[in-house]
């Protein structure tokens, strides 16, 4: 219950959750997609997504200054616009994480695959990611968690090689490879701008925990604004290294981009350390996720959010929400095999697109209730920044693919008819039961 929360975490562990949660596969897989797209141009794909990012991060840390209970996104949005809204955001958020581990699990096995070229192999491939999702979920089914040391190691593993890489990179950078004679289209920067968008996402999961932060009203904002400006510096020096080793050679490694850029600088033993963090880094984050998000899964169908009691039961003896564990490593599983990275990021990007509209149409909404939200922090400029970052939103899905976009409005359709189905027999079911008594 959300009175039995204490609220432990500080600014710098809700910062630290959310470079953790944030940094994740696209930073090893995503350089490589960026560069094929816009050549050496590719940086201003990250200042301009760094830009919207910016405006939707300013939207998070407003609301999550005024909605503390626990939650996250579904709490900013459920509380802004009623059940309807949340129960579309839950599906829709849960959606675009099985999407994104999907796209983790597969840059997981290119990674794999580079090392041991044998593993190349398509039936190898679903094996592969048969006993990641299954054998993870049966990790969470009979209670084991992360412990605190393996989050260290995972979070060290994931970070150091990369400093490193930033380190000693520099000086084999070729000024000539960053040159570009012209600026990219609209169109290509768009385009281009919404696969890398996926390496920014995880701040809806990672401010789930809003309900267990101190103070939250000051630490939401800045623990929001702090880390956005780290990972975006962090994410800009390493597509410069790699644009600047790699040159044009750059596209041709989409699998193990990163680990290419190693094995020029340091020679095999760079490739191998950095592909094997890397490898390390997405089985971490992996992990995390089959481990939190069925939790909202068994949370949503235990208050009726969800009508499938299926996914509310707990083990008898593990005492944990085996139903859901194993329902969602299913659906990932599923989702996995059906596509590669670049399908599946863009699946999850649209997904999260949806939900950061939705928290910044929730800055407005909040301002119009006229609710004095004590302590809480407001964006300056009046209703600009939300405004913008609704309108840059709605670009970024503008630039779908027509049948992505046709399949994504069919989606949105088929739940709202689902839902007010389910409210209409939920009434229906009500209404018999008061008569009877």
């Amino acid at each position: 219950m959300e009175k039995t929360l204490k609220r432990e975490i500080t600014l710098w562990g809700l910062t630290a959750n959310l470079v953790n949660t944030i940094i994740g596969a696209g930073i090893f897989a995503l350089p490589a997609l960026v560069a094929e797209g816009l050549g050496s141009a590719s940086i201003t794909a990250y200042l301009f997504c760094g830009f919207l990012i910016l405006l939707v991060m300013l939207c998070f840390a407003e609301v999550g200054s005024k909605v503390t209970s626990s939650g996250g996104v579904y709490g900013f949005i459920e509380e802004s616009f009623g059940p309807y809204f949340g129960f579309l955001t839950v599906v829709v958020f849960v959606i675009s994480c099985i999407s994104a581990d999907a796209a983790v699990a597969n840059a997981v096995f290119n990674i794999t695959a580079s090392i041991f070229p044998i593993l190349q192999n398509e039936v190898i491939r679903i094996l592969f990611l048969l006993i990641i999702f299954f054998g993870l979920a049966f990790i969470n089914v009979i209670g084991s968690k992360q412990g605190i040391g393996l989050v260290k190691f995972i979070t060290l593993a994931k970070v150091i090689p990369l400093f490193i890489l930033i380190l000693i990179g520099f000086k084999e950078v070729t000024l000539e490879n960053l040159i570009f004679e012209q600026a990219p289209s609209l169109s290509a920067l768009g385009e281009t701008s919404l696969i890398l968008f996926f390496a920014f996402q995880g701040v809806e999961a990672a401010i789930s925990i809003n309900g267990e932060v101190k103070d939250p009203q000051k630490n939401i904002p800045r623990a929001v604004l702090i880390s956005v400006t780290l990972i975006l510096a962090f994410y800009i020096l390493i597509q410069t290294i790699s644009q600047g080793i790699l040159g044009d050679e750059l596209p041709l490694y989409k699998d193990n981009t990163l680990g290419e850029v190693a094995n020029r600088i340091i020679g095999p033993l760079g490739l191998t350390l950095l592909s094997i963090g890397a490898a390390v880094s997405m089985f971490g984050n992996l992990s995390s996720e089959i481990l939190s998000i069925p939790r909202s899964l068994f949370s949503a169908a235990k208050d009726g959010i969800i009508p499938i009691k299926y996914l509310s039961r707990i083990h008898p003896k593990f005492a944990t929400p085996y139903t859901s564990i194993m329902t969602y490593a299913g659906l990932g599983f599923i989702f996995a095999i059906s596509s590669h990275f670049e399908q599946l990021a863009i699946i999850s990007v649209s997904g999260a697109l949806m939900i950061y509209l939705g928290v910044s149409l929730a800055v407005i909404k909040l301002r119009r209730n006229g609710i004095n939200y004590k302590n809480s922090f407001t964006i300056p400029g009046g209703l600009i920044v939300p405004i913008l970052s609704s309108l840059t939103i709605i670009w970024f899905l503008s630039n779908l693919a027509y049948l992505e976009l046709v399949v994504l409005g069919l989606f949105i359709v088929v739940l709202s008819l689902f839902y007010f189905l389910m409210v209409h027999l939920r009434k229906k079911h009500n209404s018999k039961n008061n008569k009877l008594t």
